[in-house]
């Protein structure tokens, strides 16, 4: 019921779309950022995110297929192709999931943890300069859409 009554939301103005452009472009100058340390390690800049995922996975140090896919946006067989080069590259190594027999888990190797304690040693230097610019806009951006209709 309460969807009726709701107004709809106010026309962006040009400061909204200015706004949403240098957040748009903040973003984009981090990852360009992102994919260039992570060629220079020898990854594409979704082996690094996928290393990420499974280091960074809530409560475990090591994930499912399903969990990777869905942490990077993929379909499974696209998780799996990933998997098996990261697999070659010495990154990380398949377990038995000793919950579910059905299932195996991804988990990194030494090589693996080392070039993303690497990685993420640098991205956490490039957030330190960027991190107060995304900050910034996304407070006027959570500023903009609070104004009264």
């Amino acid at each position: 019921m309460t969807n009726r009554l709701k107004k709809p939301p106010a026309p962006l103005t040009k400061n909204d779309y200015e706004t949403l452009a240098s957040f748009r472009y903040a973003l984009r100058c981090f990852l360009r950022f992102s994919e260039e340390a992570a060629a220079q390690m020898g990854l594409s800049g979704q082996q690094h995110q996928a290393l990420l995922a499974i280091r960074g996975f809530p409560g475990r140090d090591a994930i499912t297929v399903g969990e990777l896919a869905e942490r990077l946006q993929v379909r499974h067989h696209s998780a799996v192709e990933m998997i098996d080069r990261l697999v070659a590259g010495h990154l990380v190594e398949r377990e038995p999931n000793r919950e579910d027999r059905r299932s195996v888990l991804i988990r990194l190797t030494q090589t693996g943890e080392q070039t993303l304690e690497a990685l993420s040693t640098l991205h956490r230097e490039e957030l330190r300069n960027t991190g107060p610019k995304l900050r910034s806009l996304l407070q006027k951006l959570a500023e903009s859409m609070e104004k009264p209709e």
